[in-house]
This record gives C-alpha cells, sequence and structure tokens, in this order.
C-alpha cells in the first residue's frame, strides 16, 4: 500500500482524526492520481463526480510533500472554504507544519494611501459615502489584516471601497509613500513565504496575463498549480488574455485628477477642466445605450453615428487631458502614476478601434452607469498550451463537471491539454435510490405565450410538494421576473428572488425560513451547497443554451463555420452540457440526501441532441409523468424519525470530507 493510500485507509490519519470518516476507493484512486502526477510534474484532468471528497484528495498529497504549491478555486467563497475549514483540518490530521497563505486580489485589500488621499478632501462624496467612509476610518485603525471582508457594517458594494482600496492602474507600487505598510505588499510577502498558497482564478490569471506586480513572483516559483472548480477556466482565462477598457477606470481616474487639483496641485485648474470634460463626455457616451444592462457586438454599434461620433470627442479629449498632465510631470507622485495610466487607456482606446483585427471578437456590455469595452480572444488554446508545456511544474485540473458525452475533450481542446491525462470518479452516491428526473409532459414551445403560465402552473404543484424547500432555477431574467411575479400574487409562502438582496443574504433567508423557495439565476447555478431537507427539489426551465445574440458566441461561432465546423454541435451544445450539470448538482449533496430534478424542457426526449444532456447527467430514476413525481417528493418530504438522527450525522461527516 502506497503512503497516500494509507492515509485514506479505514484504519489511516483521516480516519483516526475525523470523526465519522470512511474510506472511499474514487478518493483514494484521485489522491494517488494527484500524488504521482506532482511527482511526474505532468498534468492531470479529473472530473471528480459529487461526493467523490476531491479536495481532500488533492490536498493530502500536497501536504506530506515538499512541494510548493498554488491552489486556484473558482470563488472567494471557496478560498475562505477551502483556507479555513478543509486545510487546518486535514493538516491537523496529518500532523503537517507546512505553511499555508490566503492570497485574493488587490481590490480585497485596504489602501492606506487612499484612505488617506479621500479622507483629506470630501466634497465630491456624497451623504452615503461619507457615512460609509467613518465605518472604514474606525475600523483602519484595528485592523491587522486590512482585508475589506472584515468590514460588516457596510455593504458588500459599498460605493466607498474603490475610494479606499487600490487597483493595477491605480497603485503608485515601491513609490507609494505607504508602502511598508501596505497590507498587500504583507500578504503577498507572506504567499511568497509560504509552501502552499490558495488564490482564485480571477487573481491567477491576471497575473499570469498581466504581470501584477508583486504577485509575478509566485507562479515562477511554485512547483504545481492545482484547479478546483476548473470548469470554469476557459472562459476566465478568455478575459484575462484579451484586453478591456472601462469608462468606470477612466471616470474614477478623472475623479483622482480632480481630487489632486483640490489637494496638491492647486495651481493646476486647466488640469481639473480637462478631467472634467472627460468625465461629461464619459456620462454622454453611456446615455447612447440602453438603462438596463446588456451585452452587444462593438462592431456593430461603432457604424451608429452618435455612438462613432461620442467615442472620438472622448478619444480627442483624453488627448487633450494627457497634453496637459503632461506639463505637470514630476510634480507629483500620484499625477505620474497617473500619467501611466492614461497613456496605457489610450492605446487599449486605439485597439479597440481597430476593426480590422481577426482572430479576436470585439464586444461591449453595459453596466447601469458605465461602458466596458472588451476584446477577447476566440481561443486560449495555443496560448495556455505553451504556457504549461514550456513550464516544469505540475498542473491539475479538477470539477465535478468537466466531461461532455462521455468524453473530456471539449475541455481539453479549449485549453490546449490535449496531451493531459484525464481520470473520471463517479460519484458514490446512489442516484437510483436517492432521486427522480422528470421532463413533464405536455410543455410549450420555447417561444410560446403559453409556455410562462405553463411554467407557473408546475412551479405552483412543485412548491405544494416540496413544502417550499425548493430551488427554481431560470436561463433568463425576464423569464425569472414573469414567474415570480405570477408566484408573489398566488403563493403564502416567502418568495425570495435574485436580485432584491445579495447573493449571500437571500441563501440565509432561504435556510432561515424553512417555507421559502428561492428564484434564481446563473448566480445559483453553481457554488451553492444546500444539504438535507432543505433542497429536496430542484426545477429548471429550460436547457441553459447561451443567447444567441451573446456577441463572444456569435464571433466563436464565425470562427467555427470558418474552419468547417459546427458551431452548435462544437460550442453550443458542451457549454450548455456543463451548465446543466452544475445546475442539477445542486440537488443531491450528501448521501443521506433525496430530491427531484425537474427540467421543463421537452427538447431532452424530442431531440437528438437531448441524448448527449441525459447522458451526462447523474444516472436517476426517469419519469416523464408529473404527478408521480410529485409523490416520490411528497414521501421523502418528511423523513422518518429514525432517519433523522442517520442523516444529521452522515451530514456531518460529509461537511468534513466534501
Amino acid at each position: 500500500m502506497s503512503k497516500i493510500a494509507a492515509i485514506f485507509s479505514a484504519d489511516g490519519l483521516l480516519a483516526e482524526h475525523i470523526t465519522g470518516y470512511s474510506p472511499r476507493q474514487s478518493q483514494t484512486e484521485m489522491a494517488n492520481a494527484v500524488a504521482n502526477t506532482l511527482k511526474d510534474k505532468s498534468a492531470l484532468i479529473v472530473e471528480a463526480g459529487t461526493g467523490t471528497g476531491k479536495t481532500f484528495a488533492y490536498l493530502a498529497p500536497v501536504l506530506v510533500g515538499q512541494r510548493k504549491v498554488i491552489i486556484s478555486t473558482g470563488t472567494k467563497n471557496l478560498q475562505e472554504q477551502l483556507y479555513h475549514r478543509d486545510l487546518p483540518v486535514i493538516r491537523e490530521a496529518l500532523s503537517g507544519e507546512r505553511q499555508i497563505a490566503l492570497l485574493k486580489g488587490r481590490a480585497n485589500y485596504l489602501c492606506i494611501h487612499r484612505l488617506a488621499q479621500n479622507t483629506r478632501s470630501t466634497t465630491l462624496l456624497d451623504a452615503e459615502t461619507l457615512e460609509q467612509m467613518t465605518h472604514v476610518k474606525q475600523w483602519s485603525t484595528a485592523t491587522k489584516t486590512g482585508d475589506v471582508g472584515e468590514l460588516t457594517a457596510i455593504p458588500e458594494d459599498a460605493k466607498v471601497l474603490p475610494l479606499v482600496t487600490s487597483t493595477v492602474d491605480n497603485c503608485a507600487g515601491k513609490d507609494c509613500p505607504e508602502y511598508s505598510d501596505c497590507y498587500l505588499v504583507k500578504a503577498r510577502k507572506k504567499a511568497l513565504e509560504a509552501d502552499v498558497i490558495v488564490v482564485n482564478h480571477h487573481l491567477f490569471f491576471a497575473d499570469m496575463a498581466l504581470k501584477d506586480t508583486g504577485f509575478g513572483e509566485l507562479i515562477p516559483e511554485v512547483d504545481a498549480v492545482i484547479f478546483d472548480e476548473a470548469h470554469q477556466i476557459p472562459e476566465i482565462a478568455s478575459e484575462y488574455f484579451g484586453e478591456s477598457l472601462s469608462s468606470r477606470q477612466l471616470f474614477d481616474m478623472c475623479k483622482d485628477i480632480s481630487l489632486l487639483y483640490r489637494t496638491s496641485l492647486k495651481d493646476a485648474q486647466q488640469l481639473d477642466r480637462a478631467a472634467d470634460k472627460c468625465r461629461q463626455l464619459l456620462q454622454d457616451f453611456r446615455l447612447l445605450f440602453p438603462e438596463s444592462p446588456q451585452r452587444g457586438d462593438w462592431r456593430k454599434a461603432l457604424n451608429r453615428d452618435d455612438v462613432e461620433t461620442a467615442i472620438f470627442r472622448l478619444k480627442d479629449a483624453l488627448g487633450v487631458l494627457h497634453q496637459v498632465m503632461k506639463l505637470h510631470i514630476g510634480r507629483d507622485k500620484d499625477l505620474d502614476n497617473m500619467f501611466e495610466r492614461l497613456s496605457i487607456s489610450r492605446e487599449r482606446l486605439d485597439a479597440m478601434l481597430n476593426l480590422d483585427k481577426t482572430g479576436v471578437s470585439l464586444w461591449y456590455e453595459t453596466t447601469p452607469r458605465h461602458v466596458v469595452l472588451h476584446l477577447t480572444p476566440l481561443s486560449i488554446a495555443n496560448k495556455f498550451r505553451e504556457f504549461v508545456e514550456g513550464d516544469d511544474k505540475a498542473w491539475i485540473f479538477t470539477s465535478a463537471t468537466l466531461m461532455v458525452d462521455g468524453g473530456f475533450k471539449h475541455f481539453q481542446a479549449r485549453m490546449g491539454l490535449e496531451s493531459a491525462d484525464t481520470l473520471l470518479l463517479d460519484s458514490p452516491f446512489d442516484y437510483q435510490q436517492q432521486s427522480m428526473l422528470c421532463v413533464p409532459r405536455f410543455l410549450p414551445e420555447a417561444n410560446s405565450p403559453q409556455r410562462i403560465t405553463r411554467l407557473v402552473a408546475i412551479a405552483e404543484r412543485v412548491i405544494e410538494a416540496s413544502n417550499g424547500r425548493c430551488f427554481l432555477l431560470f436561463t433568463s431574467h425576464a423569464t425569472l421576473r414573469a414567474v415570480a411575479e405570477a408566484l408573489l400574487q398566488t403563493s403564502t409562502r416567502t418568495i425570495l428572488v435574485q436580485g432584491t438582496t445579495s447573493k449571500r443574504a437571500l441563501l440565509n433567508a432561504y435556510l432561515t425560513d424553512k417555507n421559502a423557495v428561492l428564484l434564481g439565476t446563473g448566480a445559483f447555478w453553481e457554488g451553492v451547497d444546500v444539504r438535507g431537507d432543505d433542497l429536496i427539489c430542484v426545477m429548471i426551465d429550460k436547457l441553459p443554451f447561451a443567447a444567441p445574440d451573446d456577441p463572444l458566441l456569435q464571433a466563436r461561432s464565425e470562427d467555427c463555420k470558418r474552419r468547417g465546423g459546427n458551431p452548435f454541435a462544437q460550442i453550443a451544445i458542451p457549454q450548455a452540457v456543463i451548465a446543466l450539470k452544475q445546475g442539477a448538482g445542486r440537488l443531491i449533496r450528501d448521501a443521506s440526501d433525496s430530491g427531484v430534478l425537474i427540467i421543463c424542457d421537452h427538447r431532452l426526449v424530442t431531440k437528438d441532441y437531448g441524448k448527449i444532456f441525459l447522458s451526462s447527467l447523474p444516472p436517476m430514476r426517469r419519469s416523464r409523468d408529473l404527478q408521480a413525481t410529485l409523490d416520490f417528493l411528497t414521501q421523502i418530504r418528511t423523513p422518518k424519525p429514525s432517519e433523522v438522527s442517520e442523516a444529521t450525522h452522515l451530514t456531518e461527516q460529509s461537511d468534513v470530507e466534501a
């Protein structure tokens, strides 16, 4: 028996230190594969079904070895869970002394210099931001880490946060007068000294593509990189391998310039006027687009006379601001830094105006107050392949949703990992006994005006049968709003709707109110872990194909056609399969869970490609009979008294192992 296998055995270290731990063959198999990959410095792709215990399977080989490793997760919440819950448990079990560090992006750390800047002049702040600034100042005198996540007195999206944190653009680096006390520098120093560094995908690829100052020292120093929730990587990596320019970046920079005029450059009124002109033009540019957020093809948008006129006026105004700033170079370090930022932004704007560039998608997206222009490569495979093959490191990619139609080819092709080893580990759950999949009969077509009425009718029956313990997941905000509006009028239960408050607050409200129903879109399709009787039904409105007018999808589809491919089969279906697997994965999270998955899309059984979706889902019992499915739901709704204590025990065990 190998050293790794011994750790996971019935009388091994995990069983000895973790109450209720029991060996799983799939977990041991994954741990051995990870250990071999670390040793050989090769590449490994693992789909580990829910309940495999993949986190411990990759952590154990890391902690018993002597290698320096980066572990990258999908979100900051998963980072926190891994660092504060999973790593301490297994490190204690293995009696490990390896140093671990948590590193977040710079926007998560207080910037002492920007805090001081913005408290010297508060004339540009509204009452709400001023109140938030008071909380920040009080907290700043006591914090040891500078992690703004500690700031519970203000909202997660508080308007004050951009004023007291830094970006790559406005950070002065070693020229900053507060550099020696910088919380970000301290966090990165700790990470450099650690054996295991926990980051997230956005931070990893920001460093890999942009060589962000400071953190860029981390990647060359490690022996291995492990990506958890690796199905998210292709989209995130594409974002960072491209370029973007946000009107908010420019707007904030112009505000910073005006702040300098009011504090340290009071004789430079022309500077303030040039910055103010740019701010006005940025606001005018946003008004050319619909109020509701949207995405679109930038090439097509630029064909509009009003958009073309506005963007070239802005280009000229930025040129004037650049010339005025040049007159004051050397007078203030912050201004010198902003001059460099403006130079980079002007270069990016030129790139966005070069419509002849091939191999990329030029698109835009709007927020309620700003516009972001994007230049995204249609494929990152070649670039990422060079990065992996050119480095003497181990690369491990794992998720519960990587395979499509029984294989890894889709993920491998997108990431340039054709030569990587692959491993499939099925979930240990008994889906045939624990769950049922229903595709109800008599469903209207996707574009039918009767579809919302039918969805509401099914939802009402589902809510009654599950006593409210269900997620209703939607592929569009419009459908979500329509169904939510109808249910709010007819249901006596608490209807929790995504968008009315933060994701965390909604989830807490759902867990607190045992009769509540939760309606969500993309944010609740993954990264949500609700176990036991709190979630016994997931209803999905239709197959999650990307919107056909999505500009990035359109560009990739056109590129696929030019190469003689089939965009629907090669792009649309694989992406939708992975998204559906994620949504379905919210249901059964534990060996004691039972539940029903209802997918209101008859294409699963009427279209040939439906077989690809069905073969990628867990092997649940299947039915077209909604009433029979709801009867099963009613049966599992209330567990027998003898099962309650057992379910509680199993949930606690799974919390440790998952």
